[in-house]
């Protein structure tokens, strides 16, 4: 797939990135928006309440509407926040601009600089990739507990 989307010319994989964003923001928006009242009487209650939804809701409220866009900039929350953002009932005339401003950044990034560095990365061969996750996972695990004990 990857030798697939990196021959496509630059509109194209940027067009393509940006709908498939679009497509799994707007989705887990009103999964988001569906969900939340059936949740909160069952026994998924427990995600409404773990730490990433925590994390997420934390996020909006910090950033307001802007926290849809900007957590497209960010690893781990992305979904967390569209999903907030639908649980919350945020106004469609607020959260439409929001998202699309964020799948644009997000699109930009991964057809230029983002897919470059997966492919060189991809390119190196397998026992690297394992490393280099191993290697974000140690980073990952350390910041967190460096949070934790700032926090």
């Amino acid at each position: 797939m990857s030798e697939m989307f990196s021959s496509l010319p630059f509109g194209l994989a940027f067009v393509g990135l940006f709908l498939g964003a679009m497509l799994r923001a707007n989705t887990t928006y009103w999964i988001g928006r569906g969900i939340v009242r059936g949740a909160e009487h069952s026994r998924f209650k427990h995600f409404l309440e773990g730490p990433i939804y925590e994390r997420a809701q934390r996020f909006m409220e910090r950033w307001g509407i802007f926290a849809v866009p900007l957590s497209f900039l960010t690893v781990g929350i992305q979904t967390a926040v569209n999903a907030s953002a639908g649980m919350g009932r945020m106004s469609l005339k607020r959260y439409l601009p929001a998202v699309i401003v964020g799948c644009l950044m997000w699109a930009l990034i991964y057809s230029t600089v983002g897919m470059a560095v997966i492919f060189a990365w991809l390119d190196l061969g397998w026992q690297w990739v394992v490393a280099g996750a191993i290697v974000v996972g140690i980073v990952t695990m350390a910041w967190i507990k460096y949070r934790r004990q700032d926090g």
